[in-house]
């Protein structure tokens, strides 16, 4: 989960420039190693992914691991969501909501 501080107008590679509002969101992404995790940690990186974008200007707060396909979990959440956000490479509307990670979901929290 992330929290971003204020409304920010971010730049989204192909995506474009996108209004995000103030508050939590959720990113579901795959990370097969610790080393992805460790990457997204940092502030100082290439700028690759979407959500690398996003993380320059959102602060990581918790990271959640839960069981199941990235797909699967996205397809779960029922929140409102930035319209192909880090999906470009599969079929779901988003993979980054807005709000908080519904209790359901069996998880093992890490904060950075």
């Amino acid at each position: 989960m992330m929290e971003l501080s204020q409304d920010k107008k971010i730049t989204v590679g192909k995506l474009g420039t996108i209004l995000f509002k103030k508050g939590t969101y959720i990113y579901v992404g795959s990370a097969p190693s610790e080393k992805r995790l460790q990457r997204h940690l940092r502030k100082e990186k290439k700028i690759f992914w979407h959500i690398d974008y996003f993380l320059q200007e959102a602060q990581i707060k918790e990271i959640c691991i839960v069981d199941g396909e990235e797909c699967e979990v996205a397809d779960k959440i029922d929140l409102p969501f930035i319209k192909r956000f880090g999906c470009s490479d599969c079929k779901c509307p988003s993979h980054l909501f807005y709000g908080e990670l519904p209790d359901f979901f069996d998880k093992r929290t890490y904060y950075p």
